[in-house]
């Protein structure tokens, strides 16, 4: 594991570096490469984070959990994801309004997602009073 985090990094500074010195020339040529290495490196987390997922199934199946929960916290990992990359990605293009645009959606949609949860659990705390 400790690997792939070196690589990881080894790649997204390269990457980081080959933006800056493209941004000189061509930003918009810059921009493409960070949403490509952006693009990279979550195909690869979703390939790590995949083996990782059916362990968790069987922990929350053990503990009488529902995994309905399991993937309501995986879809608003991918929403927190998603929405952090976007955001500095408008920051770095010069867009601070359309990146606070884009956290503010990716809150809404957070504080959505996670409704039925807790409907839920103030259904367990009714139930015990």
């Amino acid at each position: 594991m400790t690997d792939r985090c070196f690589v990881t990094a080894a790649f997204c500074l390269c990457s980081a570096i080959l933006a800056v010195l493209l941004r000189q020339h061509c930003r918009e040529q810059s921009m493409l490469l960070a949403i490509a290495a952006c693009t990279a490196v979550i195909g690869s987390f979703a390939a790590f984070v995949a083996p990782m997922m059916s362990e968790l199934q069987e922990i929350f199946s053990a503990a009488g959990i529902s995994e309905s929960y399991l993937a309501l916290i995986f879809k608003g990992l991918t929403i927190c994801i998603i929405t952090r990359i976007t955001s500095e990605l408008c920051r770095d293009s010069g867009e601070s309004a359309i990146a606070a645009a884009a956290e503010l959606w990716g809150c809404g949609a957070v504080t959505l997602l996670s409704l039925p949860l807790v409907k839920a659990i103030l259904e367990q705390i009714s139930s015990l009073m």
